[in-house]
């Protein structure tokens, strides 16, 4: 069996004790096997045998999925798909490229699973016009897939359409008998409340904000922008996703603004003037994640996200680092 095949079979088992041995393990392979990490590394002056615990390891800033092909083992397989980040026409995209979609559809769906149960129990609806119209959004193909893996025979998707909108919840909450959730871009959400704040059909949903204005709208801090979208869609805590192109894993905030890993996912946190500053315990600072399901690309991210992390293992994004880039996952200043 491969490393690659041996990881993949253990990864939906994966339990916090052994979370660390895992990752170290898969470092090596893509220290080696990564030609992007690999050269990274080597200009770095750092031995890949010097590496013996998480805060080692000197993590790829994301910039590289926008200036190299991101992959390890990259002789043995062709792209069978590629995510592309959102962003404005005069930033260049960041591109995942994947071995096997199938892995991202179903490690998303494993874990979106885990903290909301079985999704058969859902009908999924989406406002997510900017991801639609850029095309290659990993985000539509997370949603597409679970709409689909449910069962629901209602469309999921709408792009400006608010009152078709409206139409399929109040069909959804009448008819299915299942939950509804409805997943949207920050921008759009509130677009949304500014036309049909008091509509009845808002009311009695779950709403999962996946962040981002966009520049559509002005950046709000999330007390905010959960306030002003609680006016139309009552007063139960709004839930979110973090998550973002570079990764195949996403964490679930339910409510209160706090994100929880699931098992294949950690972030670590770095003082954010010094990339190779990590510390376990630090409580705040800018992200480092690692994500064990990226086998195929690079597993340990140096982000320009801005987080405060919880002794129960939880965090909060309060931001970006200054100067970069405005994008399409939770990420709000």
């Amino acid at each position: 069996m491969s490393f690659r095949d041996e990881h993949l079979r253990a990864l939906p088992a994966i339990s916090a004790a052994a979370f660390e041995q895992t990752a170290l393990r898969l470092f090596q392979h893509q220290a080696q096997n990564c030609p992007p990490y690999r050269e990274y590394l080597a200009a770095l002056g750092r031995d890949p045998n010097d590496v013996h615990a998480l805060t080692d390891i000197p993590f790829l800033p994301i910039e590289f999925f926008k200036t190299h092909e991101v992959r390890t083992t990259p002789a043995d397989w062709a792209p069978q798909e590629t995510f592309l980040s959102s962003g404005t026409t005069q930033q260049q995209r960041s591109r995942h490229l994947l071995r096997d979609p199938a892995l991202y559809r179903q490690n998303a769906a494993r874990i979106f699973e885990q903290t909301y149960g079985a999704l058969t129990n859902w009908i999924f609806l989406a406002l997510l016009p900017s991801y639609l119209e850029q095309g290659q959004s990993s985000l539509v193909a997370m949603v597409e897939y679970f709409a689909k893996a449910s069962g629901q025979t209602q469309p999921a998707f709408f792009l400006h359409d608010h009152k078709a909108l409206l139409q399929a919840l109040a069909t959804a909450k009448r008819n299915s008998g299942r939950q509804v959730m409805l997943l949207g871009v920050s921008y759009a959400l509130l677009d949304l409340v500014a036309a049909y704040a008091g509509a009845p059909e808002l009311l009695g949903l779950t709403l999962l904000e996946t962040g981002g204005m966009k520049g559509r709208r002005r950046e709000m801090i999330r007390e905010e922008l959960h306030a002003e979208l609680q006016t139309a869609f009552g007063p139960q805590g709004i839930h979110s996703e973090y998550g973002m192109t570079e990764l195949l894993s996403q964490a679930y905030s339910t409510g209160d603004g706090r994100f929880f890993c699931p098992p294949g996912l950690r972030i670590l946190l770095r003082e954010p003037s010094d990339p190779f500053s990590v510390d376990a315990t630090r409580p705040a600072g800018a992200i480092n994640v690692i994500d064990l399901a990226n086998i195929d690309s690079c597993a340990f991210i140096e982000t320009k996200d801005l987080a405060r992390q919880y002794s129960d293992g939880s965090f909060e994004v309060l931001g970006r680092l200054d100067n970069s880039d405005v994008r399409g996952c939770n990420q709000m200043v």
